[in-house]
């Protein structure tokens, strides 16, 4: 399918509000927007996205249905499952493909001789790897949280939440849309798809059929596909008209550029000539706030980036991540006490990056952004 692209007027920088949740098929069709981008909406229309970051993952061990559960009744617009692969093909929701820090392999003797060392991206992991198991093992698996020590009483649920499937999020999003009568979407992100291209394992196919059998095929369905290469996404746009975005870290580069010896980093990407390539293929970008606002050594901030005001001048939404509620993870401005497991300030954080026209947060905690996002004009 051919994308088509349209060019979205500018935004101010003090508190722009973005695009709505858009119809989809999770909910009923009649009324919905144009299949063209934010056909005209402007961006001061709604109020930015609430992005629920592996779920609720602040109070719940990530990537379960139990985190995108409370995640969805706790106000969030959008849950995030990561996407890796199984050795029969089905897509799961974990971070990673290496799973022992978020379920217990490591306790299920009969797994013992799976445990590997193998290079991803470049880099050597040992431990056990969703693509070495079928489902059916996979589901005799269960959950923890990966933080214990900042989020202990996520560990409570240890060794009770089974690994989903795409299809069981997206069964979830169905269900609490009807429940709530409001649209509930899905913001996918395909993990490692070079290495798992290499291992004859591609996410893009398979992630396609999943969403196109669940009527999720335009743009105007509530779904964002998300990925830190790029090769993929320029390939999923071409097999599918639901919106992707592009996610850019602070330091690196995309793995598939090292593979293709592009020597752009991310830094480079979110030059105005590079942001203007990624709106070719991409519908907006998700960059990690230190891109939008820098940091210095203490963890200071300093003054806000152009990035946001360039990529809508390109027609790019900008989704931030991650808001994270625990001091060590907040700027020192916004930190309070010297715990770094305490909550700081995490609604100062919100106010700042919404001044600067953001059109969603991922957040672990999912309804500080819903109180935060409720306080704007």
């Amino acid at each position: 399918m051919r994308r088509t692209l349209s060019i979205l007027g500018l935004a101010g920088v003090m508190l722009a509000a973005v695009v709505a949740v858009p119809t989809s098929s999770f909910a009923a069709r009649d009324g919905g927007e144009s299949a063209e981008r934010h056909a005209d909406r402007s961006r001061d229309a709604a109020k930015p996205l609430v992005i629920a970051h592996r779920g609720a993952s602040g109070y719940r061990p990530e990537h379960t249905l139990e985190a995108y559960r409370l995640a969805i009744r706790l106000g969030a617009d959008f849950i995030e499952p990561d996407l890796v692969s199984t050795r029969d093909r089905v897509l799961v929701a974990r971070h990673e493909n290496e799973i022992s820090g978020t379920t217990n392999v490591a306790d299920h003797p009969e797994f013992a001789a799976r445990k590997a060392t193998k290079t991803i991206d470049g880099i050597a992991v040992t431990g056990w790897f969703t693509e070495d198991f079928t489902l059916t093992e996979l589901k005799t698996l269960r959950a923890k949280e990966r933080l214990p020590q900042v989020r202990p009483t996520n560990t409570t649920f240890d060794g009770t939440l089974e690994i989903p499937t795409l299809q069981e999020v997206i069964d979830l999003a169905k269900s609490e849309s009807r429940r709530l009568d409001r649209t509930i979407g899905i913001y996918p992100e395909t993990k490692h798809p070079t290495y798992f291209q290499s291992i004859g394992l591609a996410l893009e196919e398979p992630l396609v059929r999943v969403l196109d059998r669940n009527g999720l095929d335009s743009r105007r369905d509530a779904v964002f596909i998300q990925s830190f290469e790029t090769a993929n996404l320029r390939k999923l746009s071409r097999l599918t008209d639901v919106r992707l975005a592009q996610l850019l870290d602070a330091a690196g580069r995309p793995y598939d550029f090292t593979v293709a010896g592009d020597p752009r980093t991310y830094q480079d990407l979110v030059k105005p000539e590079n942001l203007k390539w990624i709106s070719t293929y991409a519908d907006g970008i998700g960059a990690t706030k230190n891109l939008l606002v820098p940091r210095d050594a203490s963890g200071k901030l300093l003054a806000p980036t152009t990035v946001v005001r360039d990529a809508h001048r390109v027609g790019l939404d900008v989704h931030a991540w991650t808001f994270r509620a625990e001091n060590q993870f907040l700027p020192t401005d916004f930190r309070l006490g010297a715990d770094p497991n305490a909550r700081g300030d995490i609604t100062a954080e919100y106010e700042l990056f919404f001044s600067l026209g953001l059109d969603g947060v991922f957040s672990d905690h999912p309804d500080t952004a819903v109180a935060a996002r409720a306080a704007l004009r």
